[in-house]
């Protein structure tokens, strides 16, 4: 189902970028120089869908790296409860070594 929902959602997508790739083949000029408009001394001539392609990457680019960041105090947080419990499972390992088993049964029976 999940994957029949990817892609009912994929195919319009991508018909829709090729759509408007097809439509938007004219170059245009992006200038680098805020200084001089008419013979900016940095540019790029590309096609106005790579334009709008690599403006939309590097928006998810920068949108995933800010995400990954603002998480970052989480996967502290899971981290530290994972040596947390790790320890825990050690010290439970060690002293069910050390207890006899009939004094096991009377702290783990029904309350």
């Amino acid at each position: 189902m999940l994957r029949f929902l990817k892609l009912l959602f994929a195919i319009p997508t991508v018909l829709a970028i090729v759509l408007f790739a097809v439509a938007n083949r004219q170059s245009v000029r992006v200038s680098f120089d805020p200084l001089s408009r008419e013979a900016p001394a940095a540019f790029i001539d590309m096609p106005l869908f790579a334009l709008a392609l690599v403006a939309l990457a590097l928006g998810v680019l920068i949108g995933g790296v800010g995400a990954w960041l603002a998480q970052g105090r989480h996967r502290k947080a899971e981290r530290q409860l994972k040596r947390e419990v790790n320890r825990l499972a050690v010290e439970t390992a060690a002293l069910r070594a050390v207890a006899p088993e009939s004094s096991l049964a009377s702290l783990t029976g029904p309350r």
